[in-house]
């Protein structure tokens, strides 16, 4: 019998209501873990190149792993992989929360949904069990109503949906699934793929949780976790206390702080927006996910210039950066009722937030004009303004239909110079942290096979001349053993980054949360490899699971190679090459010439080609021939 996990992955037909049980044998576990790995290798197998992202047979993945849900801090995530309709790429959307652990107690430790609903649906999933049944009185509907009326339906209060809204729907390109609410999966269109397939959400309830190999030993890490992170992870104590709102003021000072769609890195009105003025004033409370003793989930309320609703949480960092200081808006409630409509609609911040400070740019160059926004004076700055958009891209109304498309499609669309003004890597929209100030952020952009994304490996800041010592012990297993400056990409940087990419990689194939784990956090290397081991009952090691991650990686990139991506797709936005033009880091840009030199590398470290495409001896090595032969057969080998 397997420890931690239930052997079963539940498979859906949407076309032709088909429901039936997979059950893999411990090898395809122990080789995929869950998560990112798993999503990808479905993906790989049983769908073709060039599927449209809104086509039937595009493939969504929900999917936990072999330890999520285990009652440990950090064990609460769970993924959701599919072709991106914003990139054309793979993606993975991943979210905290409580329906990673709820899918597992129902008995599956994965969603494999294919095909169209003919008419709005959603799928019950509970003990062992799966049924698909009719949304037709829940579309149009927010994720809050949606949810309600699901719960109330099926008689249980406890019952974990993850849903969309009218964003999903309508298919914007960056809509998103939330479970309660306000734990989003987040980026690249996850909600417009399950609009596309006409399914509204997924609900899970579960009563039976997985037996554990050693559950003394995990029971008492556990413990041990919640006794002593507030004493001992700087970081950790800083999610306690203003969740990663923390970072906001930091990013100000040291002028890396997304400001007026990156023209700059520093905001005059930072402190308006931060955690501690969100502290002082709006916070009702902090709240954590399943198991977890940080706690770093914000819940905000207000009632004045703007309403805002408790049930929808708070602002993350990113989303007090992208909705406020890159709209150059310094009112931290209308911050918060632009996060608490991206979740009632099904919005992803990071997007939104760009493609609305993109749209203000543009708007402040004649390139969009009052007409073009309904009257609607989309400067920087203007918080009813970005309000306002929020619900017309949602809606797709007026602008908002364009703006839902996404920075790359909307530029293209709107021509006259707005290409310059569109920051995206691979199509998807540059996340709150700035690639010319950290040298990991821009081999991270660059390289990631998503697109822009900030936890593709851990951020530099920690690494540098001057690091605190517990964070220089947490990396030395890896063999990182000297600090390296903060926005270099040399030889040494791409090494650093390929190694925390792996790591990262790691954690998104297991689906545990990264705010728990080294390098930055409470839980070791070591811990990591006890609790899996106590787990599941593997011997496994260190190596091994970093395999995991660079397994993952390495799928991601075979996906995109047989999509038809580039090196060429592995780049920054011009604006990157261009110096930050006000703050402490006036004048500072990325080195074209130094980024090509570490791409080139990176691409040998990894073991691709000259062209990026993982080499046959490189997809043996990781127990992935299959995939060689996949890239073979679509002739993405040089003759």
């Amino acid at each position: 019998m397997p420890f931690g996990y239930n052997g079963k992955i539940l498979r859906v037909g949407l076309s032709k209501r088909e429901i039936k049980v997979e059950e893999p044998d411990e090898y395809f576990y122990r080789t995929y873990g869950g998560g990112s790995c798993l999503g990808a290798y479905y993906l790989l197998k049983e769908m073709s190149p060039g599927v449209d992202p809104f086509s039937p047979d595009n493939i969504i993945v929900f999917a936990g792993s072999v330890v999520n849900g285990a009652p440990v801090p950090g064990f609460a995530r769970s993924g959701i992989v599919f072709k991106s309709p914003l990139t054309g790429a793979i993606a993975d959307s991943q979210a905290a929360g409580y329906f990673g652990p709820e899918l597992k107690f129902s008995g599956f430790d994965a969603i494999v949904i294919k095909g169209k609903s003919e008419k709005p649906a959603y799928l019950w999933v509970h003990d062992g069990e799966a049924e698909i049944k009719d949304a037709s009185s829940i579309w149009g509907k927010t994720t809050g109503e949606a949810q309600d009326t699901i719960r109330k339906e099926l008689g249980d209060e406890r019952i974990i949906v993850a849903g969309i809204g009218q964003a999903g729907e309508n298919l914007v390109r960056y809509a998103c699934a939330l479970n309660n609410l306000k734990h989003a999966y987040g980026r690249l269109g996850a909600g417009a793929v399950m609009g596309s397939k006409n399914l509204k959400a997924v609900a899970v309830r579960g009563h039976k949780k997985p037996e554990m190999k050693d559950k003394e030993t995990v029971l008492s890490m556990a413990k041990h976790f919640s006794s002593n992170f507030m004493k001992e992870s700087p970081d950790n104590i800083g999610l306690r206390n203003l969740g990663t709102a923390q970072y906001l003021m930091g990013q100000n000072k040291d002028g890396q702080l997304s400001t007026r769609n990156f023209q700059t890195g520093y905001f005059e009105g930072a402190e308006n927006i931060s955690g501690e003025k969100m502290r002082d004033t709006v916070l009702v409370k902090g709240e954590g996910c399943y198991a977890c003793s940080v706690r770093c989930k914000r819940v905000v309320k207000a009632d004045e210039p703007y309403k805002v609703d408790p049930a929808y949480g708070g602002p993350e960092y990113e989303t007090l950066a992208m909705l406020g200081s890159d709209c150059g808006v310094d009112n931290l409630i209308a911050v918060c009722k632009g996060n608490e409509l991206c979740n009632k609609y099904g919005l992803d911040t990071i997007s939104t937030g760009g493609v609305i400070a993109f749209a203000m740019e543009c708007y402040e160059n004649g390139i969009i004009t009052k007409e073009d926004t309904g009257g609607i004076d989309l400067r920087f700055g203007n918080a009813d303004a970005m309000v306002k958009m929020v619900e017309k891209i949602a809606k797709r109304e007026g602008i908002g239909d364009i703006l839902a498309e996404g920075v790359k499609r909307a530029a293209e669309k709107l021509g006259k110079g707005a290409e310059k003004f569109a920051l995206h890597v691979k199509g998807e929209e540059v996340p709150a942290h700035d690639p010319r100030v950290k040298g990991h952020l821009t081999l991270m952009y660059a390289l990631s096979p998503i697109g822009a994304d900030h936890v593709q490996a851990e951020h530099d800041g920690a690494f540098t001349p001057g690091w605190a010592p517990f964070f220089a012990e947490r990396v030395k297993p890896l063999g990182i053993l000297e600090p390296l400056e903060l926005s270099s990409i040399d030889h040494k940087k791409v090494r650093r980054f390929f190694y925390f990419q792996n790591v990262f990689g790691t954690l998104d194939t297991l689906t545990l949360c990264l705010f728990a784990f080294a390098p930055c956090r409470y839980f070791t290397f070591r811990d990591l490899v006890d609790l899996v081991r106590a787990i599941t009952g593997w011997e496994m090691n260190l190596w091994e699971l970093l395999k995991m991650g660079e397994r993952k990686g390495t799928m991601f990139r075979a996906f995109n190679v047989r999509e038809g991506f580039t090196k060429e797709d592995d780049w920054l936005p011009e604006r990157m090459f261009e110096g930050i033009l006000t703050g402490p880091r006036k004048g500072q840009k990325v080195d074209k010439d130094k980024l090509k030199e570490a791409i080139d590398l990176y691409y040998k470290m990894v073991g691709w080609d000259e062209n990026g495409v993982p080499t046959r001896g490189r997809l043996a090595e990781l127990d992935l021939f299959w995939i060689a032969e996949e890239l073979k057969k679509h002739d993405k080998y040089e003759k």
